[in-house]
């Protein structure tokens, strides 16, 4: 946690630091006068930047609620216009940057779901001038696309992760549930896990239609008699495969990635095993911050390589020590 938690650490104590002459981004990418950094505790005393944060989000998923707020507290901090747009089609993600270029926004945050769908709008980006730091994935391609920060957990190693304690806790037969076909992070993550666990079988649901998750897994837990475990890739999609197993009669267990309060609270009830923690908030928090830093310094954040938020794995060891933070809307 300690690891993670530097990104506070980083900017706190910048703050602390007065007059660098740093100096500020203008609309198309170029640099300003230099200004005075503020106390410790205060919002930034720079030049109002405006940044965007794109993200394939599809409505009513809790995880980017929590990616929002850290993005937001980093937008206080900085004196930034933070503009949330957000659309789970690449299509129309990469619409929602070329739309940002067109505004002359002086940084974006973005994530890599789908990056060949959203390679051109970036190329666009970065022709003119506009910084870019990626979140939530991607880890493996954003220098390609034209970010010079990423911010994340590498999935394929949070699957793995996944499998080495399903194999620890004697769970042999995994269902993994996709709920975006296609979506880079989410298949790497059910790959980890069959990595682990050859007899994994992925089962593609349409996630923003949740009586169809439901309806979907129930189905297949009727006919799939022998399997012990299903993972959800995201807290809602568990807590409605929770209601495909009572509604089946299957004796599998539920295990999860990603956070929020009613997750946190089944986990401390016994009723999902665990889930793994990537730590939204800060990778939110920390793609705007590392904007803010890098107009106002130059500062880079991660020595040129990808910077890890996760993952971590959220159990009944430890559940009701973040289930606090998770009703706060952080975890």
């Amino acid at each position: 946690m300690s690891k993670n938690l530097s990104w506070r650490t980083i900017s706190a104590t910048l703050v602390l630091i007065p007059a660098l002459g740093l100096t500020a981004c203008s609309g198309q990418g170029g640099r300003a006068p230099s200004v005075d950094v503020p106390a410790a505790g205060a919002v930034a005393d720079t030049p109002r930047l405006k940044i965007a944060l794109i993200t394939h989000a599809p409505a009513g998923d809790t995880f980017w609620d929590i990616v929002r707020k850290g993005a937001e507290a980093a937008a206080a901090k900085d004196n930034i216009d933070l503009q949330y747009l957000n659309d789970p089609e690449g299509g129309n993600q990469a619409q929602l940057i070329e739309q940002a270029v067109d505004q002359g926004v002086d940084g974006i945050a973005v994530t890599l779901a789908k990056p060949d769908a959203i390679a051109g709008a970036l190329a666009k980006a970065k022709a003119a001038g506009i910084p870019i730091t990626s979140l939530n994935g991607g880890e493996d391609r954003y220098k390609e696309l034209g970010a010079f920060a990423n911010f994340g957990s590498n999935e394929r190693a949070a699957g793995e992760a996944v499998g080495e304690k399903l194999l620890d806790e004697n769970y042999r037969n995994p269902i993994c549930v996709i709920q975006v076909q296609g979506h880079v992070g989410l298949e790497a993550r059910c790959a980890g896990v069959k990595s682990k666990i050859p007899a994994t079988e992925v089962l593609y649901v349409q996630g923003t239609d949740m009586t169809q998750v439901q309806s979907t897994a129930t189905a297949k837990l009727q006919t799939a008699k022998d399997v012990d475990v299903v993972i959800g890739l995201g807290a809602p999609i568990s807590l409605t495969l929770l209601k495909s197993i009572a509604e089946s009669g299957s004796a599998a267990k539920v295990a999860s990635f990603d956070m929020n309060a009613e997750m946190a609270q089944k986990i401390v009830d016994g009723e999902i095993l665990f889930t793994v923690d990537q730590q939204p908030w800060l990778q939110g928090y920390a793609a705007v911050d590392a904007i803010w830093l890098d107009a106002h310094g130059g500062f880079a954040l991660g020595g040129g390589k990808p910077v890890p938020t996760g993952p971590s794995i959220v159990d009944k060891s430890n559940a009701e020590a973040v289930l606090e933070f998770a009703k706060g809307g952080i975890r």
